[in-house]
């Protein structure tokens, strides 16, 4: 194959992947009335435990999901549309296996492999699978910290009063 048909493949396959991701998102998007859709709320339950480990509760997890649900209805109309689109791919099993890859559905998926799957992520040479780590990591860090009843758990006293 020569270069200049190497390139028209890989043109074409970039659209077709394109194209079916927006495909996907316009059918399963990760918001609904502006709140995790059932898969987005599976990819958000098992990052929250991958990122947050022993500072989320066991029982606090649901908190978490309520807590994301609020932090995302505060983002602006453009930041949420796009944030359901990355979640609704993220969500199916092509979006889930490509950019993070994971084969196992979020919901089967062990803790231990989850994170393997971040750090790929968040050392991989592709901007967009970094941005999809950090994307999920400060969705949870700031549903999480942003709870004053979180801080003590953390080691943080909380503001001080300045003099």
């Amino acid at each position: 194959m020569k270069r200049r048909g190497l390139l028209k493949l890989g043109i074409g396959a970039a659209v077709v992947i394109g194209v079916a991701g927006a495909g996907v998102a316009l059918i399963k998007p990760g918001l609904v009335d502006g709140r995790l859709s059932p898969g987005a709320r599976e990819l958000m339950r098992a990052s929250a435990i991958a990122v947050l480990g022993d500072l989320l509760p066991a029982d606090g997890v649901d908190a978490q999901l309520a807590r994301l649900d609020v932090s995302i209805a505060a983002l602006p109309a453009a930041t949420r549309k796009e944030l359901s689109d990355a979640l609704g791919l993220l969500s199916t099993v092509a979006g889930r296996y490509a950019l993070v890859g994971l084969s196992r559905p979020w919901a089967e998926a062990g803790i231990d492999d989850i994170r393997t799957a971040f750090d790929a992520m968040r050392l991989s040479t592709s901007n967009t699978r970094q941005q999809i780590y950090h994307a999920l990591r400060d969705l949870n860090a700031i549903a999480f910290f942003t709870e004053p009843a979180n801080w003590k758990t953390a080691g943080y006293a909380g503001p001080r009063d300045i003099p």
